[in-house]
């Protein structure tokens, strides 16, 4: 059930690990916040300790992940956390990071999920306002289409496409969101990438931590990883739990259809963007 008030987390929360790109060990403590607050980051490792709002307005361009920035001062791959505190419905909470990056566990939501299961939630004295949609609201950009259809539920469907993949081809997956649901079938699955797609940045050791204990790497249309897929739609599923991530910058809870095809973390910020401003023009 969705909660009708605003909530927050009972006790801390610390996580550690290595994070993808920089290859540098992070440790990131979650921290309970009031009412209005909303989810925000703090580089407790930099002598300012700047902070940075979990916004759609605060992305930087970034290469395969989400970054936040503000000034001089970047966080990378917030994606996946943001992705787990939208399923628990944690409206807000202070995230304190020793690093520029989100530690990258294995490639999915489960490192942030296994520590918020363990955490207490409380609800906090403060209705929260659900938005929804008078008419639908649609981004295109190239082969790329996303769109918000009116609904009294929370619903994301998502088609793959990688025609010149023998192993993904297509995927589809449709999920109506919900903590339960999100910890079986979202949460465990990984990023991904064909070995021609990353070959480039890990000879340009732009991938520091990359490995196959936190991805899932295709060649020559073959699964790398010793273990296999958890899913054999895992990749659509990921997509699906990026989706999440990125379209919870626009900081408020709402409910709609939303529909996406071939898109990733630009466009989801691009129509978050545009859903954010249908939202506020409806206050």
């Amino acid at each position: 059930m969705d909660s009708p008030y605003e909530q927050t987390l009972q006790n801390d929360i610390s996580i550690s690990g290595k994070g993808l790109f920089t290859g540098k060990e992070t440790s990131i403590r979650l921290l309970p916040a009031e009412a209005g607050t909303g989810i925000l980051f703090q580089r407790i490792d930099l002598p300012e300790k700047p902070v940075i709002e979990a916004s759609v307005q605060n992305v930087a361009e970034a290469y395969r992940c989400t970054c936040l920035n503000q000034g001089e001062t970047n966080i990378l791959t917030v994606e996946h956390i943001l992705s787990a505190l939208s399923a628990f419905q944690i409206d807000n909470v202070f995230i304190e990071v020793a690093g520029s990056e989100m530690p990258v566990g294995d490639g999915s939501a489960k490192i942030f999920v296994e520590a918020l299961d363990k955490a207490k939630i409380r609800k906090l004295n403060s209705e929260k306002k659900v938005y929804t949609l008078d008419y639908p609201v649609s981004l295109r950009q190239g082969s790329t289409v996303l769109v918000a259809l009116p609904s009294d539920e929370y619903q994301i469907s998502y088609t793959l496409h990688y025609p010149h993949s023998k192993f993904l081809r297509s995927q589809y997956y449709s999920f109506l969101v919900n903590k339960t649901k999100y910890v079986q079938e979202i949460a465990p699955c990984r990023t991904f990438s064909l070995y021609e797609d990353i070959a480039p940045m890990l000879e340009k050791g732009l991938l520091k931590e990359a490995s196959l204990e936190n991805g899932v790497v295709i060649k020559n249309n073959e699964v790398l990883n010793p273990e296999g897929i958890r899913f054999p739609d895992e990749m659509v599923r990921h997509k699906i739990l990026d989706l999440m991530g990125d379209i919870s910058l626009i900081g408020k809870s709402f409910r709609a259809h939303i529909i996406a095809i071939k898109s990733g973390h630009a466009t989801n910020v691009a129509f978050g963007k545009k859903l954010l401003q249908h939202f506020s023009r409806s206050q």
